[in-house]
């Protein structure tokens, strides 16, 4: 057990209109209304407080400016996956779900776990993920109308396609956008110039930039397994299962696969890695996957010792 000298450890539930505070060793239950005067007076107490951990659930973008009046406080935040917050509440016998209990929950895994602190998202950086994530809501439209026009009549399916006309002219303009932020950011404009890779289009560079900040601060232990990349074992006695990737920053993970896809045909290195995997008899899921860890590998190497890519070709 851990005593009252280690430090306050803080839980914050969020949901839309309210968020539920607890903490432990010493509880200081609260509820702050989620709005910008909530955020205030809880940033005040936390302050006050001077709590060692504070862990808060991603909920869809609701805890988005929370998070950063706090982290621009100065104090210590971290964002984890509902699903980790699940997974420990069952580990540790917690099998109610209410607010309240979210909340001691999320400082108990505070406590045990001791989460990665998040960088600072500024304005520029928050930005940059609206935009990839109003341009993913459009492409996810896109692709759905695209599977309903098979399935159309004549005259819906001439709805349809005057429908994906605006959205891929939508999806142009946020690609725009994407670019513009990025020249507009001299850091950013710096590290996509530094991240320009045979088989790496720009709206994985962005996503890079807006979603993975830690890329190029940490080893290649730590941001294969931020992304979730890593394959860990699944053994258990005598049996030996098949090693999955699992966890990790999702978004990152779809555009790192997508960006690999294409590396493997027309970038060398890639191209001959994927090669001799499928030669040492790995499936095909297999090496891509390692192939995606070793791109991802190398871009944090080029960013962390401020490397082009000719530089890394031996």
């Amino acid at each position: 057990m851990q005593n009252a000298d280690d430090g306050l450890y803080v839980g914050i539930d969020v949901s839309k209109k309210s968020l539920d505070v607890d903490s432990l060793p010493l509880s200081h239950r609260a509820q702050f209304p989620n709005d910008a005067g909530g955020h205030q007076n809880l940033k005040a107490r936390l302050l006050q407080l001077q709590p060692r951990w504070i862990v808060v659930e991603a909920s869809g973008g609701l805890e988005m400016e929370l998070v950063s009046v706090l982290a621009t406080a100065g104090l210590p935040v971290a964002v984890i996956n509902p699903k980790q917050a699940r997974d420990f509440a069952k580990a540790i016998g917690v099998l109610a779900k209410t607010d309240q209990v979210d909340a001691i929950v999320l400082a108990r895994f505070g406590q045990a776990v001791k989460p990665a602190l998040r960088p600072i998202k500024d304005g520029e950086l928050r930005h940059l993920e609206d935009v990839l994530t109003r341009r993913r809501q459009l492409v996810d439209m896109l692709t759905a109308e695209k599977n309903r026009k098979l399935q159309a009549t004549a005259l819906i399916a001439k709805e349809i396609n005057e429908h994906i006309e605006w959205l891929e002219q939508r999806i142009k303009g946020t690609n725009g956008d994407l670019g513009r932020a990025i020249k507009e950011s001299p850091l950013w404009h710096a590290k996509a110039d530094l991240l320009s890779i045979p088989g790496v289009g720009s709206i994985t560079v962005a996503t890079l930039l807006a979603q993975l900040p830690e890329l190029g601060t940490l080893n290649r232990r730590e941001i294969g397994a931020l992304v979730g990349v890593c394959p860990y074992s699944r053994d258990s006695g005598k049996m030996r299962g098949k090693r999955r990737i699992w966890g990790g920053r999702a978004s990152v993970r779809a555009v790192l696969y997508m960006a690999t896809l294409v590396a493997i045909r027309h970038n060398p290195v890639l191209k001959s890695a994927y090669a001799r995997l499928l030669a040492a008899g790995k499936l095909k899921k297999v090496a891509i996957v390692a192939c995606m860890r070793k791109l991802l590998v190398t871009m944090n190497a080029m960013l962390h010792n401020n490397e082009r890519w000719a530089a890394t070709l031996d």
